[in-house]
Order: C-alpha cells, then sequence, then structure tokens
C-alpha cells in the first residue's frame, strides 16, 4: 500500500510541478523593455556611422527620424506595446537598391549592436527571426 501512495504522490508531484512553472517573458521584457531597445538602436547607429559601406544608404535619412520609427518597430515585433505606424519596408527601401551583401552587412551590424548592449544570443536569434519576413521587402527596391 505504500509503494501505491508513493507512486501516486510522485506522479502527483510531477504534474504539478508542470503547472507551477513560470511563463516566459516576452522577447520585448528580455530585451530591457524600451530603455533596453533604445540601447540596441543608438548602438545600430553608432555602427552605421562608422561603415563606410553602409553609412551612404543614410545619407538622406534624418537620424532622430530613424531611431524614433526603428525603437518603434523593434518594439512592436518584439511585443512590446509600441505600434509601429511609420511607412513600410517598401515604401522606405524602394530606389535603394541595397544589395545582399550590404543588406547582410547591416544585419552584422545590428548584430553587433545588440552584442554592444549586452543581448544574449538567444534574443539575438529571436529578434532576427522577427525581422528575417522583411529581407524580401528591402532588397533591391
Amino acid at each position: 500500500m505504500s509503494r501505491v501512495f508513493l507512486v501516486i504522490s510522485l506522479v502527483l508531484l510531477i504534474s504539478f510541478c508542470g503547472c507551477a512553472t513560470k511563463p516566459e517573458s516576452s522577447l520585448y521584457q528580455q530585451l530591457g523593455a524600451e530603455h533596453g531597445i533604445e540601447q540596441i538602436v543608438d548602438a545600430f547607429i553608432n555602427r552605421i556611422a562608422k561603415d563606410k559601406t553602409i553609412l551612404p544608404y543614410f545619407a538622406k535619412s534624418s537620424v532622430s527620424h530613424f531611431r524614433a520609427g526603428f525603437i518603434s518597430h523593434m518594439c512592436e515585433i518584439s511585443g512590446g506595446p509600441c505600434k509601429y505606424t511609420g511607412d513600410s519596408m517598401v515604401d522606405i527601401h524602394t530606389g535603394m537598391n541595397i544589395n545582399e551583401a550590404d543588406f547582410n552587412r547591416v544585419v552584422e551590424l545590428l548584430v553587433l549592436a545588440m552584442e554592444d548592449a549586452g543581448v544574449s544570443y538567444r534574443e539575438q536569434n529571436r529578434v532576427l527571426a522577427k525581422l528575417a519576413p522583411f529581407r524580401g521587402e528591402v532588397i533591391k527596391r
């Protein structure tokens, strides 16, 4: 009788442990919410400013407008409370003729910016997965 009680107790304990696990926080929270996203975007802008290949793509851009829009976009795609209301990726990138190599370089700069901001590899990959669907809206427009 005591073995049956022990087995039932273990089964119940295991099943309750599964229900009591803490839910995973959103990507937005894991990035550090608004402040963390601002750090990423600021580090990204600094990296772009130092990159002689990528900087010309931003020659006609307002840094403050880009910063605000990218913060809003990152906030929305990461599950934050923001709603991106800027232009579409197609509208923004049409006429820029961004090639594959330069697109990949921008991704590298974003990864380096996330590293600068202390974002873990796991969250970096989650951010990149959220941004990946926009690739076709950016290249060769």
